[in-house]
């Protein structure tokens, strides 16, 4: 089995001078960072360009040294990518088109990734009161709710760290999603702002 380098160790080795470091990460994430701007604008040409201008951006907030390791790699690139979709719509003054569909949600599309105070603590409270809620479930379950949910890790990943199958990994994260379930609906607990 191969070992697959960090991101974090890879980001270290391109701060260092290790130009194909940024080369393995470009690779490793290519298809979800650009499915994920091609979900948003729809057109091969644009998700291409605003792919590019990700990287562009990655690459020079690494060379000035203001990146820091806080999260993960992937969920710092996607921030990029997402305010760069966002950047293409206010450059073309025009919104996305969308086919009509009844559950169709502009927040999905548009965020405004600045909260207000009351928003902040209303986020804050419901964030709050979900980790309470998670640290009620049995370990195991907690355990793949956790990894997937607040790590970002595949289903394939968490059966490699805990040792079980990936379909024991998956029905470990269904149990967890039905008992919380059952806990918010048995409590009226209301989880939204």
């Amino acid at each position: 089995m191969e070992l697959q380098i960090e991101d974090s160790v890879l980001v270290k080795n391109y701060i260092n001078g290790e130009e194909k470091a940024l080369e393995i990460l470009i690779n490793r994430h290519n298809q979800r960072i650009s499915s994920f701007i091609y979900s948003k604008v729809l057109d091969r040409d644009v998700t291409e360009d605003i792919f590019q201008d990700t990287f562009i951006k990655v690459i020079k907030t690494l060379r000035k040294g203001s990146y820091s390791e806080e999260g993960k790699f992937l969920p710092w690139v996607m921030r990029i990518s997402h305010n760069l979709v966002i950047d293409h719509f206010r450059k073309n003054k025009r919104m996305p088109m969308f086919e009509g569909s009844d559950d169709f949600n502009i927040f999905s599309v548009i965020g405004d990734d600045q909260l207000n105070v009351e928003k902040q603590l209303i986020k804050d409270q419901i964030d709050n009161d979900l980790n309470l809620l998670i640290e009620e479930l049995p370990e195991d379950q907690k355990e793949v709710l956790m990894m997937r949910i607040y790590k970002d890790m595949s289903f394939k990943e968490i059966s490699e760290n805990t040792g079980v199958s990936i379909n024991t990994a998956l029905g470990r994260m269904r149990y967890a999603l039905i008992n919380l379930r059952k806990v918010i609906e048995k409590n009226n607990i209301v989880l939204t702002n």
